[in-house]
């Protein structure tokens, strides 16, 4: 179950209670969590989720730019050696024809 929001109110009645907000089948559902020492620590669990949930995203986000870092010479050696091998199967008499390369006659 995913929280999108947790928060502590406090009525005119008193007090001081802990609920959440969830969106299920695409409405906000608020749900009524407690009051006290229990609130206190669902409340504290709830933000040590959220902490975590976010330090996976950044890590995440982390792997993928090392990995578009190090894609970048890849593709740009790709590219190199492709218009190398072009050029030599030009120059040794070949020419593509609808995508395959073959030998010129004469």
């Amino acid at each position: 179950m995913l929280h999108n929001a947790v928060s502590w109110e406090t009525r005119a009645r008193g007090g001081r209670y802990y609920v959440r907000s969830r969106r299920e089948d695409g409405r906000i559902v608020r749900e009524y969590v407690g009051t006290g020492a229990v609130a206190e620590i669902v409340a504290e669990r709830d933000r040590l989720d959220r902490d975590r949930r976010a330090g996976e995203r950044e890590e995440q986000r982390r792997v993928q730019h090392e990995l578009a870092t190090a894609e970048s010479p890849i593709a740009v050696l790709h590219d190199d050696v492709e218009l190398l091998a072009h050029g030599a199967l030009l120059a040794a008499g070949y020419h593509q024809h609808r995508g395959q390369w073959r030998r010129r006659r004469g």
